[in-house]
């Protein structure tokens, strides 16, 4: 997937790879498709993969080709104009990379979250007040409103979390995470009280990696698996870095980073020792 531009949502990815599979059921080359269109057959590979809009006109027109029956038809463009509303989080447009707009919808449609977290607690288990304290470190000239916003954007972030629907959240989590003193004693004492009580939640799983554990296969950065009950969205992982992320979604990639959370998971405390942990060293702030 490419990164740095205007995400899609995860409804135009399903979509387009419907379009995809309609297409190639149909026996049309990209050839024959951009010749309806009367575009290049970069556009019709690039509507398959999400990265441009959905226009209605020219999914009308592609459904005719394959053979769609109206009623089909009419059912897919009022998909497509659902797919194309903007998500809730582009009110923060402002504080919000393009290329973190696709994490919040994949964020919002996973069954399953799998994290791996070596430096800060994961987004969706941040207090306000810790999550203020990093992004006072992480972007140094922002002024207060602009704080303000980011942190109500991570905060809103965390309303997924206790919806009927709510995915499964599993983070494995360094030792040293939870040891590095983020905003103060005070706010730590909360980040941890606030840890225990999402632990305690049902579909929520806090491991923490000790340092004697030793070494695991993914001792190189952070990064979120996804996985989703749409049939047609494959296992995603995001790794994000200081300017960007990447979205894997080759399988045989994402199977890498599976691998090294099961392996990860193996190696760190178990879940029901997590609640005590944390409790010894919240004794230390």
């Amino acid at each position: 997937m490419a990164d740095g531009r205007t995400a899609p949502t995860v409804g135009q990815m399903v979509l387009g790879m419907r379009l995809r599979d309609l297409r190639e059921a149909a026996g049309c080359s990209f050839s024959e498709a951009a010749a309806v269109l009367s575009v290049n057959t970069t556009t019709v590979r690039r509507m398959e993969k999400a990265e441009v809009g959905l226009k209605p006109p020219y999914v009308e027109k592609l459904l005719k080709t394959y053979g769609i029956s109206e009623e089909e038809t009419t059912a897919f463009l009022e998909l497509v104009d659902e797919a194309n509303r903007p998500g809730w989080w582009q009110g923060f447009r402002d504080v919000l990379p393009p290329w973190f707009s696709l994490y919040i919808s994949l964020e919002g449609e996973a069954s399953l979250i799998r994290a791996y977290e070596p430096h800060c607690v994961h987004g969706l288990l941040q207090t306000a007040d810790y999550a203020r304290a990093l992004m006072r470190a992480g972007f140094p000239g922002a002024s207060e409103k602009e704080l303000d916003r980011r942190v109500a954007l991570r905060m809103e972030r965390q309303e997924l979390l206790r919806r009927k629907d709510a995915p499964r959240l599993w983070v494995l989590l360094e030792e040293q995470v939870v040891r590095r003193l983020v905003g103060g004693p005070e706010v730590m004492r909360g980040q941890l009280d606030r840890l225990v009580e999402c632990a305690a939640m049902p579909n929520v799983t806090v491991q923490l990696l000790p340092y004697s554990s030793g070494p695991h296969p993914a001792m190189f950065g952070p990064f979120q698996l996804f996985r989703f009950e749409i049939p047609e969205l494959p296992d995603i992982v995001y790794a994000e870095s200081l300017s960007g992320a990447v979205y894997h979604d080759e399988r045989r990639d994402t199977t890498v980073f599976l691998e090294a959370l099961d392996r990860m998971g193996a190696q760190a405390a178990p879940a029901q020792r997590t609640e005590a942990l944390l409790g010894e060293i919240r004794k230390e702030f």
